[in-house]
């Protein structure tokens, strides 16, 4: 090889290097990671708590499902109402959970694909029992709710219209609390939340025997992410839903409850 040659591959090969050296400093490093996406969300164990693993059944199904699309969750806790205004308003967070979907938030919201099934109950004492076939039958009694919960379109529109007696506490607990001392003849509480509370919340084992529950006025429905009702909302709603069409939601929920030992037995039915 002639020594002009050996040149000229030399510097075609120094101008390579310099070329990629110079690439690889204006592009952005691959080694670092996305800034953690921030949602708001209200302690509402067993589906989105930091006492349980993965912060709960709808949470860790939110990391796994953000971590295939290439993102990373942080949640952080307020009270409901603050929860909804954070996630809303807050330009350092992209929404918030776990949350029912209903005609209003569908202005507010674009809502990702189910991360978890719930049912909500009316939960009442043993030994002053509610009988109701239909919520028509739930007219004049005082029946406590959570401020800004949704329970469903029906309940809802009823309560509204006058036809229910809905009185809004601060939460699920307060409400059991209430009907315990006789404050409230029934709650409306979500079947899972209300065994968790009764399981390894503060109640005594007499006050958890005192429960029983009703279902059948309320059907399943299901939760979601509430991702902001923008442009960027919009983007990650839909990396969300096509990340989570990796995912059996059905059976990561069984195993979830199988092994937190499911609380489901504690409580009796009516």
């Amino acid at each position: 090889m002639t020594t002009g040659l050996r040149l000229r591959l030399s510097s075609g090969l120094l101008s390579a290097a310099v070329l990629a050296s110079s690439l690889a400093f204006c592009l952005p490093s691959s080694a670092a990671p996305p800034a953690p996406l921030r949602f708001a969300a209200e302690d509402w164990a067993p589906f989105v708590t930091n006492s349980l693993p993965g912060q709960g059944l709808s949470a860790s199904f939110v990391d796994a499902v953000l971590a295939r699309a290439g993102y990373t969750a942080r949640i952080d806790y307020f009270p409901w109402k603050r929860t909804v205004e954070i996630g809303l308003h807050h330009p350092g967070y992209a929404g918030f959970l776990a949350v029912w979907r209903t005609p209003e938030r569908e202005k507010l919201c674009h809502f990702s694909s189910s991360i978890g099934s719930t049912r909500n109950v009316l939960a009442y004492l043993k030994d002053a029992p509610v009988q109701a076939a239909s919520l028509a039958d739930l007219q004049g009694m005082r029946i406590g709710t959570v401020a800004g919960y949704s329970n469903g379109e029906q309940f809802d529109g009823m309560a509204r219209a006058g036809k229910l007696r809905a009185e809004e506490g601060v939460n699920d607990e307060t409400n059991l609390r209430k009907l315990l001392t006789g404050r409230y003849p029934a709650i409306v509480i979500e079947k899972r939340v209300l065994r968790h509370l009764l399981a390894r919340g503060p109640f005594s084992r007499t006050e958890r025997e005192r429960i029983v529950f009703s279902e059948q006025l309320f059907k399943e429905r299901s939760v979601h992410v509430c991702f902001k009702r923008n442009e960027e909302g919009l983007k990650l709603q839909r990396a969300f839903n096509e990340a989570a069409r990796e995912f059996d939601l059905g059976n990561v929920e069984r195993e979830y409850w199988r092994r937190m030992g499911d609380e489901v037995a504690l409580l009796p039915m009516p």
